[in-house]
C-alpha cells in the first residue's frame, strides 16, 4: 500500500515537472510558491550554488514549517515602499498598503488588519491621489482575492495578496507608465486578435 502510494506521488511531481520543466525560472518559483502556500507549506530557496533538475526523476521537494510572515526589508515609511512596488491599480494599492501595515511599517504603526480611513490617510502619506470611496476599493480587492475580511469594515493581507505585493510588485512596467495602454496600443492588440 505505501509503495503504491509512493508511485502516486512520483507521478503527481512528474507531472507538475513535465508541466513546469519550460517555464522561466522565475515564473516557476513563483507558481511553486503560491501552490505550496495554497496548501499551507513553504517551500526553501535552494542554495545559491544549486542548479534546476534537468530530469523528472529530480524533482525537488523540500519543505519547512510554515514562516510566520515574510523577512522585513529596510523599508521604514509608507511612501518609499508604495513608490517601490508602483501599484498600477487602486486594489493593488490597497493590498501593498495592508501588506505595509502588516510587516514593513516600524513595529510602533503596524497593524492586523485596515479599514478605509487608514487606506485613504496611506493614500496621502504616499502623495497619491485620494481614493473616491476606500471602502469600496477595499471590498474590490478583497473580491479578487487579494484581502481577507474580518469585523465590519476591517481587512486583512492574505498570502495570495502576499504574494503579488512581496513577488510580482513592481510590474515590467517602464518607468513612469501609467498602467493603461493608449488607444492606438489597444487597437493593435485588437487587429491583432482578428488573424
Amino acid at each position: 500500500m505505501a509503495e503504491q502510494l509512493e508511485l502516486e506521488d512520483f507521478d503527481t511531481a512528474k507531472a507538475v515537472f513535465e508541466k513546469l520543466k519550460d517555464v522561466p525560472a522565475e515564473r516557476r518559483t513563483r507558481i511553486l510558491t503560491w501552490v505550496a502556500e495554497g496548501l499551507g507549506i513553504f517551500l526553501q530557496a535552494p542554495p545559491p550554488a544549486a542548479t534546476a533538475p534537468t530530469s523528472a526523476s529530480t524533482v525537488p521537494a523540500t519543505v519547512q514549517a510554515p514562516a510566520t510572515h515574510p523577512p522585513p526589508s529596510s523599508v521604514s515609511d509608507i511612501k518609499t515602499f508604495v513608490a517601490s512596488k508602483a501599484p498600477k491599480s487602486d486594489v493593488q494599492f490597497a493590498a501593498s498598503v495592508a501588506y505595509y501595515y502588516r510587516f514593513e511599517a516600524p513595529p510602533a504603526n503596524r497593524r492586523e488588519t485596515i479599514n478605509g480611513e487608514a487606506l485613504q490617510e496611506a493614500a496621502r502619506l504616499a502623495g497619491r491621489t485620494r481614493l473616491s470611496n476606500p471602502a469600496q476599493t477595499l471590498r474590490n480587492a478583497k473580491n479578487l482575492g487579494y484581502l481577507d475580511g474580518g469585523s465590519p469594515g476591517e481587512f486583512a493581507i492574505n498570502s495570495v495578496g502576499e504574494n503579488l505585493v512581496a513577488m510580482t510588485l513592481p510590474g515590467n512596467a517602464e518607468p513612469g507608465a501609467k498602467g493603461k495602454r493608449s488607444k492606438r496600443a489597444k487597437k493593435t492588440k485588437k487587429n491583432g486578435r482578428k488573424r
